[in-house]
């Protein structure tokens, strides 16, 4: 009986370390297809890996924007040509299980335009929702 729950315990740990690393690698698969929309200058493409919520919460250096909508008109507004969206690269640090379906991902961005270069830091938590993962706040400086 004990070699048959240490067994079952064996297999379900084994089951939640390769859950929690294909959640993982689905994170980092969304963020660095993020950093090509936003190189292509696709803020719309790029949003999709935001809940599209007035809940969303983005922090930056001006304050807390509420809602995708609210956090995209930032963005457009902020970075409205090509040159002024350059090339955004992450350097993820971290990627740290929460709860069942939620992380925060730290990490580094790096933005290279022509004329200059952007170095930033961020904190993000995704949530899955629907089957999909989603930022649900971002704080970003």
């Amino acid at each position: 009986m004990k070699k048959l729950i240490l067994l079952l315990t064996v297999i379900l740990c084994s089951c939640a370390s390769s859950n929690e690393e294909q959640d993982k690698k689905e994170i980092r698969a969304l963020m660095k297809h993020q950093a090509s929309d936003w190189s292509r200058h696709d803020l719309d493409c790029f949003m999709l890996g935001y809940w599209k919520s007035d809940s969303l919460k983005f922090q930056g250096k001006k304050g807390i924007t509420y809602g995708w909508q609210k956090t995209l008109e930032k963005y457009k507004k902020s970075y409205p040509y090509q040159e002024d969206s350059g090339e955004l690269k992450f350097k993820i640090r971290t990627i740290s299980k929460i709860e069942s379906k939620s992380y925060y991902v730290m990490g580094e961005y790096h933005i290279t335009r022509e004329t200059e270069k952007l170095d930033g830091i961020f904190m993000v938590i995704f949530k899955k929702i629907k089957g999909e993962w989603k930022i649900i706040a971002d704080t970003s400086c």
